[in-house]
């Protein structure tokens, strides 16, 4: 017979019928119930089997994290916790799993430090899997948000010889080699003779070229790897992760924040509709861990009271001034509680905006209109001078998860712009075009698709929520 997902079977309304499982044993127990698990949701399906009449040396190779394939009958089940259960005919071991070897045993709950170190298993676990079946159900909404929505899906390329951020944090490609590349006569390499003829780098963003496809068919988005070489061992950075940048032409920075708005809480809505088995395993996971916090450290909403609260109340609108005045003026500052300066024409520190939505407005911020000196290049200058078109939205527990601008469509105020920052015009003639045939105002935004799992999953440390991380120093598997 056909296989048949354990999802499926749990879901049934029928019983009395013949089936064929396959999975992973998560327990053994009494020599008659094995815990099956095939990856298809959180909860494991009971396996009955007849031990009287199962030969001994296939019953010692039933152990926790052996591969088996079940055929039997999907009956009524006796026991509490489960409606259906298995009552097996047959069984045939696929793949034998040494408990004394295996690192993931029930009877030792490993720590996330551990599991990070053992990234290639972490899958098998409860908390991992239901982690990476969110963040599928999040990637699937991205894409029917946009498509939904007259979108077009743009690739940009992952080698490029632009920085769109201008932070010369890039991870170099090339052919050359290391030990003895070519040089110029003045000492310095010779790019000429590598694979593109140039310079090249790993992408820090598809942004640019994003402009380009919003030009000509309206309404784009991206949504692919991204590259950043910043040496910071933190809980919020990776070196590669994912992206999602939409573009749209003739939109300006409201249209822009509506846009993002209205995707964060799609998005989040789309989790919370199609994987609540996982959210409230994870929502549960959360709770347990707060009550070995001090009582002022825990979270002032459960999971998912949090995510419904995000998704039916509109996020609060302030300007950077605005902001800076609520910090200027909270009892967290006037009690020296901040590690980060605060005053006008400082880049937000997570302290600060986490402050804002989690102590102030608790609830989702979008800030606009930062300082140009802090921001990049690209971003629309306002009529006060000091200024750019610019949004971020801020989240509780992370701090800033979208960020975004209109940009600056004027091609003389674009090169003026350019030249303050040193980013060289002759190199971006492409990206200049747009502005010098038939250019329109346009606005777009980032945003990190590993923060907005974090966010939805509650986990703390972002190298939990990407199948393998890569951080300074690590590159396994």
């Amino acid at each position: 017979m056909p296989r048949i997902k354990i999802k499926e079977i749990l879901n049934t309304e029928k019983y009395d019928f013949q089936v064929t499982v396959k999975g992973w044993v998560r327990s053994f127990r009494n020599n008659q119930f094995i815990a099956l698990n095939d990856g298809s949701c959180l909860n494991n399906l009971q396996v009955v089997i007849d031990f009287e009449n199962m030969a001994e040396d296939l019953l010692k190779k039933i152990t926790t994290g052996a591969s088996i394939s079940v055929d039997g009958t999907v009956v009524q089940s006796q026991g509490k916790g489960q409606k259906v259960e298995i009552k097996a005919t047959n069984l045939e071991i696929l793949g034998e799993c040494d408990n004394e070897q295996y690192p993931l045993q029930l009877k030792n709950r490993p720590s996330l430090e551990y599991l990070r170190e053992i990234a290639h298993l972490r899958f098998r676990t409860n908390t991992f899997g239901a982690v990476f079946r969110v963040r599928h159900s999040l990637a699937f909404a991205v894409h029917k948000f946009f498509n939904d929505r007259g979108f077009f899906y743009l690739h940009t390329p992952i080698v490029t010889a632009s920085d769109a951020e201008g932070a010369g944090e890039m991870f170099r490609v090339t052919t050359l080699p290391f030990d003895n590349p070519p040089r110029k006569e003045d000492g310095t390499i010779d790019f000429a003779e590598d694979f593109f003829g140039r310079s090249t780098n790993l992408t820090v963003s598809g942004q640019l070229e994003g402009e380009l496809g919003a030009t000509a068919l309206g309404e784009i988005y991206t949504f692919g790897p991204t590259f950043r070489a910043e040496n910071s061992n933190t809980a919020r950075h990776l070196a590669e992760f994912w992206m999602i940048e939409p573009e749209v032409a003739f939109n300006d920075l409201v249209d822009n924040m509506d846009l993002a708005e209205d995707f964060v809480r799609y998005i989040i809505k789309y989790a919370l509709d199609n994987n609540r088995e996982d959210l409230e395993f994870l929502a549960q996971r959360l709770a347990d861990e707060d009550k070995q916090k001090p009582v002022a450290e825990r979270h002032e909403m459960g999971l998912i009271e949090k995510l419904e609260f995000v998704v039916n109340n509109s996020f609060e609108r302030i300007t950077y001034t605005e902001a800076i005045d609520i910090l200027l003026n909270s009892p967290a500052y006037k009690k020296k509680k901040f590690q980060y300066e605060v005053k006008w024409g400082i880049d937000m520190q997570s302290e600060h905006e986490r402050y804002l939505v989690e102590k102030h407005f608790k609830k989702p911020v979008i800030v606009t209109d930062y300082p140009k000196d802090i921001k990049s290049f690209y971003m629309r200058m306002n009529d006060d001078g000091k200024t750019v078109a610019a949004m971020d939205i801020l989240a509780p527990g992370i701090g800033e998860i979208v960020g975004g601008s209109q940009r600056e469509e004027r091609l003389d105020m674009l090169e003026k712009r350019m030249q303050e920052m040193g980013v060289p015009t002759e190199e971006l003639y492409w990206f200049l075009d747009t502005r010098r045939f038939g250019t329109v105002p346009h606005a777009g935004f980032g945003l990190g698709f590993e923060r907005i799992v974090l966010f939805v999953t509650g986990m703390t440390n972002i190298r939990d929520v990407i199948p393998f991380p890569r951080t300074p120093k690590n590159a396994e598997f």
